[in-house]
């Protein structure tokens, strides 16, 4: 007969063996999904256009179109995509039907990036730990049989206290004055060939990347089926972008979409990262320095 010391020990021992990853807390199965579908608390984004969402979604699925729980234009200092003020933000998240008590699942139609960018600006609100992000999204879930509904589902009002604001978000003075400073590292996340300078970005067009900027493409952290790459797979882009234990990652794009998408897999392995919102279109519409590979440059 084990003593209760031993006992003790092995299911200890059990318990670190299957203990949570960050990723465990931040993505989901459709499996999961299925099981969990008609719970009470449960709140369904369906990230992608009108058009998607009448095509087909899941049964009790909200439209969260590209630029929900956003601002652009004149609201937004002429930029395309940033957050919301506080106040702006609870008011279109209970729009959505979102409580203090939800828990949210956010899925994919066409890019992954719009949903991780909805997951961001939940997180950034402080209900990051209530907020999931579907794997391989509504092909996926199509994958497995599962059916899709074309009717819309019925509003509902969530109820929400003042938000509690996080820092997941970073302005251009603070990676101008971080991008090449210890402990941090700053990531592009756009196609190489805008890194590379190949292809310009930006109003006015500019080609090159932010000084001391990485790169890890937005479209490298997915397989084909859609789904987030494995953890080693990831850890290996990171490791090779010269992120090292205990660093901190600013991560930019475009318009501040697609880096999301390489914020939100930093998370799944535990690494702190943040958003650089006004990303490449503020930064050369301010015409802030760029650079080259040396390879172009030359």
């Amino acid at each position: 007969m084990l003593k209760p010391a031993v006992v003790i020990a092995a299911l200890m021992a059990a318990t670190f063996a299957y203990a949570a990853t960050p990723r465990d807390n931040l993505v989901v199965t459709t499996d999961w999904l299925a099981q969990h579908i008609n719970d009470a608390n449960l709140v369904i984004l369906h990230s992608g256009s009108a058009n998607d969402y009448n095509a087909g979604h899941i049964a009790g699925a909200r439209l969260a179109a590209q630029d929900a729980l956003s601002v652009g234009g004149a609201a937004a200092g002429g930029l395309t995509l940033e957050l919301p003020s506080a106040a702006e933000l609870r008011n279109q998240m209970q729009a959505m039907g979102i409580s203090d008590n939800s828990k949210v699942v956010v899925y994919a139609t066409r890019d992954v990036q719009a949903a991780t960018r909805l997951i961001l600006t939940l997180d950034a609100a402080g209900l990051g730990d209530k907020a999931v992000l579907l794997d391989g999204g509504l092909n996926e879930w199509k994958r497995g049989n599962r059916p899709t509904v074309t009717e819309a589902t019925p509003p509902k009002t969530g109820t929400l206290a003042a938000l509690k604001m996080q820092p997941r978000i970073v302005d251009q003075a603070f990676v101008q004055s971080h991008a090449k400073s210890p402990g941090y590292v700053l990531i592009d996340a756009r196609a190489g060939q805008f890194y590379d300078g190949v292809a310009a970005g930006g109003a006015p067009p500019t080609k090159g990347h932010i000084p001391g900027a990485k790169s890890i493409p937005f479209s490298s952290l997915s397989g084909a089926d859609g789904k987030l790459k494995p953890a080693d797979q990831l850890q290996a882009l990171f490791t090779a972008a010269g992120v090292k234990a205990g660093d901190h990652v600013m991560v930019y794009c475009h318009v501040g979409q697609q880096a999301t998408a390489v914020v939100f897999a930093a998370r799944t392995l535990g690494i702190d990262a943040q958003l650089y919102d006004g990303s490449f279109q503020e930064w050369s519409a301010k015409g802030l320095p760029v650079e080259l590979p040396p390879a172009a440059a030359g």
